[in-house]
């Protein structure tokens, strides 16, 4: 397991930034010196981008383009044959879809709402009031594109009622690891936090073991210990949450993290259970910042 101390910027020896797309390409083994002298001769002819000159060739792909762009600009993401972490992390692994640009405006509102209007407001629940609404789906991938924006991100799994193997646990390939309960209860410390490998600034905190008394937990001066340090450490804290209808520990981790966003799934959540938690969550003096449709 790491800290989270160690985040600092790349340069662009390693990371791509400031080199022709091409030379990132030869250098990764995903084009040849021929292929791409080949494409630089048709670039010349058409007067035509690197990029658009070796798809007419058909000598690579939009996906080796997007791979070479990314570390062009310096811009984390996974290719398919990484297989470390849930293809449902989408904004990992494909982060130019239609959902990819959806997660990335809904981060550009978070900021402008919230974020940005305080140097102290780095925290943020994610809720909602039933199950499989995709809560974790949201969380974890809402994380990754603020660490691919270059803020150090930490997602904590703050359901501490789900199953072992479940929720950020299976998205993130943990393993069997201490979390969030166990430092709550006393019994480890931050270095539970664990930095994801490909996605540089990016950490997270798992659920750890199921205790038999996680609204207590939750409720203790420990938890709020831990948000000012780790506050101290990241720029972006999102946390994770159970269903809001079944237990009060997503009402309890909000009012730690003084704002949520609300999750709700097209065919799925009900209407008058969304305004009850929200008008729950606004009575304790949660900033409801806004709320995300998951028509997954």
């Amino acid at each position: 397991m790491n800290t989270p101390a160690p985040f600092h910027p790349q340069n662009s020896s390693t990371t791509g930034a400031g080199r022709h797309i091409g030379d990132i390409l030869v250098a990764t083994g995903r084009l040849s010196a021929q292929d791409a002298a080949r494409v630089v001769e048709r670039q010349k002819k058409d007067k035509s981008r690197f990029g658009d000159a070796a798809l007419a060739l058909k000598i690579l792909t939009k996906d080796d383009i997007d791979f070479a762009l990314s570390k062009q600009f310096d811009y984390a993401y996974l290719t398919t044959q990484d297989t470390s972490l849930s293809p449902e992390l989408v904004a990992a692994y494909q982060p130019f879809s239609r959902i990819g640009e959806n997660l990335r405006a809904v981060r550009s509102q978070l900021m402008l709402r919230w974020f940005n209007t305080d140097p102290d407001r780095k925290v943020l629940a994610v809720v909602s009031p039933g199950a499989a609404e995709g809560r974790s789906f949201i969380a974890a991938n809402l994380a990754v594109v603020f660490a691919q924006q270059g803020e150090r991100t930490l997602l904590i799994d703050g359901n501490l009622r789900a199953a072992p193997g479940r929720g950020q646990h299976t998205l993130f390939k943990l393993g069997t690891s201490v979390g969030l309960s166990d430092i709550l209860a006393g019994h480890a410390s931050l270095e539970a936090i664990q930095l994801v490998t490909g996605l540089p600034g990016l950490a997270v905190l798992p659920a750890g073991s199921v205790p038999p008394n996680p609204q207590e937990l939750l409720g203790r001066a420990a938890f709020i210990d831990l948000l000012h340090k780790t506050s101290q450490q990241f720029d972006v804290i999102i946390i994770d949450t159970p269903a809001g209808t079944d237990y009060a520990d997503a009402e309890i981790i909000a009012s730690r993290a003084g704002a949520a966003v609300m999750v709700a799934r097209k065919n799925r959540s009900l209407v008058p259970s969304a305004a009850t938690m929200a008008r729950r969550l606004q009575d304790i003096g949660v900033v409801l910042v806004g709320s995300v449709l998951n028509d997954a």
